[in-house]
């Protein structure tokens, strides 16, 4: 019996092995976290919430304030932060990029050469054993050319690379989470530090009316002081109350001054009195009567901040993968092709570029690091321990939100219980100072009753223009905590025109400033893709 004695050729062998690739991936694969999430909201019950579905796109429309939608009309246009949070989208696509191009030979390399060789005298020796110096015919000097090519393709045998492009995905889908995430809060933001500016100026505008009306409580003490109807005590005590209140005044001047540059900052322009989008109107934005919250359940799907939480996680969950694949042999193909000639003796360097003169390599090579001393080992624990966190980031997150969900209805609900508290209380107040006012001047009543009414008034309004404005304030909440706001950028490119020219103008980008190449579909791609040259 003979044993017949089989070579693989190294174009057998690469056939072999880009078969066996993508037969295996080592590491954990991704498994959707399971969320802690109520089955309704506990304010539900009340007849202004309702639990049915609604359109969040343009949650701020619903206020009804011409002023309110250009500032978020601006404020998406411009605002840094969300210039900031594009640019990041587009990094994330080009490190998908570096991640994709690992499939492919990881070395390519042309290579030329040209060296100048000179033997001492007693170092080159002609073939019939003699010295260059003694044989004049042979050169001690000579040149030499070298051209070729070399390439090194490490397969991805245990799913490294397939697993460092799915990571890679995950996080440029991530990055489009967290974009969506700062739209969220732009909108809130610009939305809470308008209504707060409406608040304040309403605050301003009740201070200077009840100034007129303590002026004039003050006009009268000061007659019937002169008329010798009264003290001076009432006099003072009309000035007490007066300067008081002008005292306020400036204060709130300085807080509208400061909101008013918090919102230029949000519109992406230097501190402006933004009189051409304020316009002259003190009123505070009204709310809806009613609002649609949907189920919890609905955040998982609309929370960006979810959404980024989860696609975190599965980046990460690859990152194992690839650390695991280090503790397999890693195989690899390598080649090389090349010409060499030389004008040494005989040897012509017109040779280089013929068959004579080229010289090829190929074959498989494998490395395996057996002795690594637990740090590969230790590095698969320590992504695990990462992962594992990010778990419970994920759950965490979906926690929060739903808290936050909560809070804010019960802010929306309980300050219109006590906005319809402090009107009633402001309307008697009204009234009362108008009775202390008669009284006082038929000399019925001392001046104390006509203080004590002045105060009770600007305490009342101005508690109530606050409380109006918390109602607004709570339901901007709301909104920004069901996710709402985000969807406004759905079909439109995230990124300004002007950034990409100057973007481009520094950088060859290729075609990844196209939208088209940035902006992740909604379907997950497959984790083999084509180069981004």
């Amino acid at each position: 019996m003979t044993l017949k004695k089989y070579v693989l050729s190294p174009i057998s062998l690469a056939a072999l092995f880009l078969s066996l690739q993508g037969c295996l991936k080592v590491g954990p694969d991704f498994v959707k976290p399971a969320a802690p999430v109520a089955t309704n909201w506990l304010e539900t019950g009340n007849k202004q919430v309702k639990n049915k579905p609604a359109n969040y796109r343009a949650w701020w429309k619903s206020f009804e304030d011409p002023d309110l939608n250009r500032i978020i009309d601006r404020a998406y246009r411009d605002n840094v932060t969300l210039q900031i949070a594009a640019v990041n989208v587009l990094q994330a696509r080009a490190e998908l990029g570096i991640a994709v191009g690992g499939l492919f030979p990881q070395t390519q390399q042309l290579t030329g050469s040209t060296t100048f060789n000179r033997f001492s005298s007693y170092s080159a020796v002609g073939s019939a054993g003699t010295t260059a110096s003694a044989n004049p015919s042979i050169k001690n000097t000579y040149r030499q050319d070298n051209t070729g090519a070399n390439v090194a393709w490490e397969l991805d045998f245990w799913g490294k690379y397939r697993r460092g492009v799915a990571s890679a995905d995950a996080s440029w889908r991530a990055s489009l989470a967290d974009y969506d995430t700062a739209l969220v809060s732009l909108t809130a933001n610009a939305a809470n530090a308008y209504i707060r500016i409406r608040t304040l100026e309403r605050q301003i505008q009740i201070a200077r009316e009840n100034v007129t009306t303590q002026r004039e409580s003050l006009r009268i003490a000061q007659a019937r002081f002169h008329a010798g109807s009264t003290s001076q005590r009432d006099v003072e005590q009309a000035k007490t109350i007066l300067y008081n209140t002008l005292s306020t005044i400036p204060v709130l001047e300085q807080q509208l001054k400061q909101n008013k540059d918090a919102l230029s900052v949000l519109l992406g322009i230097p501190p402006n009195n933004l009189s051409n989008l304020l316009g002259g109107s003190y009123q505070i934005p009204v709310p809806p009567p009613s609002i649609a919250v949907g189920i919890p359940a609905d955040l998982l799907r609309r929370r960006p901040d979810v959404r980024s939480a989860e696609l975190k996680a599965l980046a990460q969950c690859q990152q194992i993968g690839i650390a695991k694949a280090e503790l397999y042999p890693a195989f690899s193909l390598t080649g090389s092709f090349g010409f060499s000639a030389t004008d040494y003796a005989s040897a012509k360097l017109s040779d280089l570029l013929t068959a004579k003169a080229a010289s090829i390599s190929a074959g498989p090579s494998v490395q395996w690091n057996i002795f690594n001393y637990g740090q590969i080992t230790n590095n698969v624990r320590a992504q695990d321990a990462q992962f594992q966190a990010l778990l419970l980031t994920y759950k965490n997150t979906v926690l929060s939100a739903q808290q936050e969900v909560e809070d804010y209805l019960t802010g929306f609900m309980r300050s219109q219980e006590n906005a319809r508290s402090l009107a009633l209380a402001a309307a008697a107040a009204k009234r009362s100072l108008a009775l202390a006012f008669i009284q006082y001047r038929n000399g019925s009543t001392d001046f104390t009753t006509v203080l004590t009414a002045h105060q009770a008034l600007l305490t009342a309004q101005d508690s109530l223009a606050t409380a109006l404005g918390n109602i607004a304030l709570n339901l901007v909440g709301v909104y920004k905590s069901l996710g709402g706001g985000w969807e406004i950028r759905q079909g439109k490119d995230i990124l300004p025109p002007e950034i990409k020219e100057m973007m481009a103008k520094r950088t060859n980008w290729g075609d990844l400033l196209c939208p088209a190449a940035y902006l992740p579909p909604p379907c997950k791609q497959p984790d083999i893709r084509c180069p981004d040259w």
